[in-house]
């Protein structure tokens, strides 16, 4: 039988839709939005990997009846192949839009008269339009909530691989996918006419590449230092599961490290659980240009299927992704999560210089890792293990800009002329990581540490040299909102109160280190802010419930907002010696450049996780020496 946390596979997706397609409630016209596992409870997990007791395996699926618009989540038990509960979802509730959805959206309007009509009064022939799918962020309209909203930024091409983004058309329809109709198009009050500069990225169109780059080659000719046994990794002492889902696509279960004869639990899960990616102009429809791309897309449903060579270079094992269509059917993504390892530099290094004698140690990483591409950007998601105990998140944001017309204005004043008459509009990427934290167990607190000087004093700090780290107690959920500070050099302690160790006599703990990040710059009473409140705050700690994961609410495709996050901390809950989940929210504010067209380089964000008096010393000290090898001298 498969482990608890496994993700669904084909013959579990299709026991799953057998079961609704055999209910009562069920209707020939419905659609799946999806069918993934439903996480068994997490004392039920402890249970089963003491005892080997399987708790009951079961399926979600949300379907959606789109003669009237009405979603209903549904819990199958795997095991008796029976519905346990079938309810309505709450109203006005727009599940994520699939891929489905996405190519229907783009026929709907390729099939539009009225789109037609309006591309002809430009010269545009609609058979060499693009559409890109995009979900419509509330913005006040109250008379489309009963609608399943896409606006579609359209796009033209000289030839059928000719870069689109290069092209922007002043049309931007907006179509309801359960109608199949256009329901509005927005047009600039006077009519443009299309870039025509071509500006490729792919390289059979460029007009000359590099020839100076010599062959670089990865090669481990014994093989790879990790195991992997289903979903099961262990590498240099770490351990831990990997699991799959549409929505947050990679998640990282029961993550461990071997110290000693113990096998000591640090996060219990962790995944990217949320992303808001608004724009910055103002004027209509624009404001509307806000995705949600976890909520809203899937990141499961926009994963790629990664190439040797490119995506991952080494000794490669791949897991593949399988997910289900509109219609219920499996299907999979061919090597949708990479593992492989990295030299990554020195690791630790020492040389005692009154006698010359050196020791250093290469520093080796695993990278667990999967990209998805979300209609233009590229994100890649890479989790780095080290050998000294460091877990790092790494995104790495690349692909097109989504490039619009100027509109109404002459030059651009809320973006960026990438080619003349293609503008980039400014925008940002807040990103939010849900860690279920578990550091020698789920009674867990976390410190708030600043890094303060202490005041010049003739007794305690004579000479003004002193400098102590602050720990604070985050005691409550509205305590434990929080905002980075680099001029303290802020990060969170996340600590056992019940185990301390042996050398400092303090509690165990680990640290949350973020990257220098802004927070979202909407005005706090925008819809956008209303909507994106995880992205207000850096950190966020609730006490785990089951039911609560996703920072932006279950539901935030069209949502109004104030969901999530910001309504379960209304509630101030206890979040010391308790079991906690930590909420991050980090990201980039990004002003174009030309240099960043046809394709953009990539830009990172993340954060870091470190051991913090959790062992007794440098975790990484049994490293051995690497074996000598010939180098290459001039």
């Amino acid at each position: 039988m498969s482990h608890p946390l496994d993700p669904l596979s084909i013959t579990e997706i299709n026991v799953a839709v057998r079961a609704v397609k055999s209910s009562i409630e069920y209707k020939e016209h419905f659609v799946f939005n999806c069918v993934t596992l439903k996480e068994p409870p997490k004392q039920d997990v402890i249970e089963y990997e003491k005892s080997g007791k399987h708790p009951i395996r079961m399926a979600f699926i949300c379907l959606i009846d789109p003669k009237n618009g009405r979603v209903y989540e549904v819990h199958i038990d795997l095991g008796t192949q029976k519905h346990l509960n079938w309810k309505e979802a709450p109203p006005q509730a727009q599940p994520t839009l699939t891929p489905d959805d996405c190519f229907l959206a783009e026929k709907i309007v390729k099939e539009s008269v009225e789109v037609s009509e309006e591309l002809k009064k430009r010269g545009i022939d609609i058979s060499k339009v693009t559409a890109d799918p995009w979900s419509v962020s509330y913005s006040g309209e109250k008379e489309w909530r009963n609608h399943r909203c896409v606006q579609l930024f359209l796009y033209t091409r000289n030839f059928d691989e000719d870069n689109h983004y290069a092209h922007p058309i002043d049309v931007l329809p907006v179509v309801d996918i359960n109608s199949g109709k256009v329901i509005k198009i927005d047009t600039c009050s006077k009519v443009r006419s299309v870039p025509q500069t071509p500006s490729n990225y792919m390289a059979k169109f460029r007009p000359s590449l590099r020839n100076d780059l010599k062959p670089l080659y990865v090669q481990q000719p014994e093989g790879p230092s990790f195991k992997v046994e289903g979903n099961s990794v262990s590498w240099q002492k770490w351990n831990f599961r990997i699991g799959w889902n549409y929505r947050e696509g990679l998640v990282l279960h029961r993550i461990c490290y071997i110290d000693g004869d113990r096998n000591r639990p640090v996060v219990y899960r962790a995944s990217l659980c949320e992303m808001a990616v608004p724009y910055g102009q103002p004027q209509y429809p624009f404001v509307r240009k806000v995705a949600f791309d976890v909520g809203d897309y899937g990141l499961g449903y926009c994963a790629n299927s990664l190439a040797l060579g490119c995506d991952c270079l080494g000794h490669i094992h791949y897991i593949d992704g399988v997910l289900a269509n509109s219609k219920g059917e499996p299907y999979v993504i061919k090597n949708a999560i990479c593992l492989h390892e990295e030299d990554h530099g020195v690791l630790w290094k020492h040389v005692e210089y009154r006698t010359g004698k050196s020791e250093v140690r290469r520093s080796r990483r695993l990278v667990v890792s999967f990209i998805a591409t979300v209609v233009n950007y590229e994100y890649a998601f890479y989790w780095y293990f080290y050998q000294d105990g460091t877990l790092e998140f790494d995104i790495k944001a690349t692909g097109e800009l989504s490039t619009n017309d100027l509109g109404e204005e002459d030059e651009p004043k809320h973006g960026v002329l990438v080619m003349p008459g293609v503008n980039a509009q400014y925008h940002q990427h807040m990103f939010n990581a849900r860690l279920d934290m578990s550091v020698d167990g789920f009674n867990n607190s976390v410190y708030e540490v600043d890094i303060k000087a202490l005041p010049m004093e003739e007794k305690t700090n004579p000479y003004g040299n002193a400098f102590i780290a602050e720990d604070t107690l985050l005691t409550t959920e509205k305590n434990a909102k929080r905002v980075i500070n680099s001029s303290t050099g802020r990060y969170w302690k996340i600590t056992n109160p019940s185990i301390t160790n042996s050398i400092t006599k303090q509690p165990v703990a680990w640290t949350l280190h973020p990257k220098s990040s802004m927070l979202l710059l909407a005005h706090p009473d925008s819809w956008i802010a209303k909507r994106a409140q995880f992205a207000t705050k850096s950190l966020w700690v609730t006490p785990y419930q089951p039911n609560e994961n996703f920072p932006a609410g279950d539901y935030p495709n069209q949502s109004v907002g104030c969901e999530g996050i910001s309504k379960w901390t209304q509630n101030d809950r206890n979040v010391t010696n308790t079991d906690i989940v930590l909420w991050h929210s980090f990201g980039l504010a990004h002003i174009p450049r030309p240099e960043d067209f046809p394709v953009m380089p990539v830009e990172s964000t993340g954060f870091k996780l470190r051991p913090f008096g959790f062992f007794s010393e440098n975790p990484s000290v049994d490293v051995p020496p690497s074996p000598e090898v010939k180098c290459c001298k001039e």
